[in-house]
């Protein structure tokens, strides 16, 4: 869906996310006219759109005269019990609610919101990027065209999927909301087993985060599944070989990522009471 077809777009939380979201719809061609931001501490990305295409910004939400066609939440969860009350004069009965709030449920927003359509997204933080990974899933209200929507503003800051079943979001969050953070723990450890086989500090981390970023770049360049990428470094009886049976054997990744991701997950359902 062309972003000149949304209509009307509230931004409520600019931080980074927020902010990285803003970046990509403003760079896919969304008209600066028809966006407004409410935060009071308003973060350096949106802040720069804000100077850049003279976006609208208000401090309070009570400030809007009108309805939107559609709001986004992208406060932290935390901060959503004071937020909502003060969304009753922008979310009007046809408005459209986006919420990227960890653990804020459905049922959590139309109690506070009204039972008109809310759609509820896991995103992740290379989203700042552009390269992000967000799941969606609505509630009953939600039509195709309201779907349309949510995923032309979710694929201006990387990929995006649907699920219909909204437990699934828990799975979601330990995989690809959390996921970043694992390779980011990956790098790291990296970077200290090369310092600890002798390599200089600064050495091993560019060597650790390089070939992250390079195995990313490869990932996304070629349709090649990942096992087959993975037996093309593999050359048998070889170094890369004798590293593999250390992390496939008895103890190894899978296991770990199993009950890494099963934590996050439960700790997502915890969240959502």
């Amino acid at each position: 869906m062309p972003f000149t077809d949304i209509g009307s777009l509230v931004l409520v939380g600019a931080g980074k996310m927020g902010g990285a979201m803003l970046h990509g719809w403003l760079k896919k061609g969304m008209n600066p006219k028809a966006v407004a931001i409410v935060d009071p501490h308003i973060g350096s990305e949106a802040f720069s759109m804000l100077i850049e295409y003279s976006v609208t910004h208000y401090k309070d939400a009570a400030d809007i005269g009108a309805p939107a066609d559609v709001v986004v939440l992208a406060v932290k969860p935390q901060q959503m019990g004071e937020a909502l009350p003060a969304l009753k004069r922008v979310v009007g009965p046809s408005t459209l609610v986006v919420s990227i709030a960890a653990g804020t449920t459905l049922a959590n927003l139309a109690a506070a919101l009204g039972d008109g359509p809310i759609i509820r997204v896991m995103p992740n933080t290379p989203a700042q990027v552009g390269q992000g990974m967000s799941v969606a899933v609505g509630n009953a209200a939600v039509t195709e065209a309201h779907r349309r929507v949510v995923l032309s503003l979710l694929n201006a800051i990387g990929k995006s999927a649907w699920v219909n079943d909204e437990s699934l979001i828990d799975a979601v969050t330990g995989v690809s909301g959390s996921g970043p953070a694992y390779v980011f723990l990956l790098v790291e450890a990296m970077a200290a087993a090369g310092e600890k086989a002798g390599l200089a500090p600064d050495l091993a981390m560019l060597l650790a985060r390089q070939t992250i970023v390079g195995a990313g770049a490869l990932l996304a360049g070629v349709q090649t599944d990942v096992g087959t990428l993975r037996k093309n470094v593999t050359s048998p009886g070889g170094t890369t070989a004798a590293a593999l049976a250390v992390l496939m054997g008895e103890g190894g990744w899978q296991g770990l990522i199993d009950a890494a991701v099963a934590a996050a997950a439960q700790r997502s359902h915890e969240l959502a009471g």
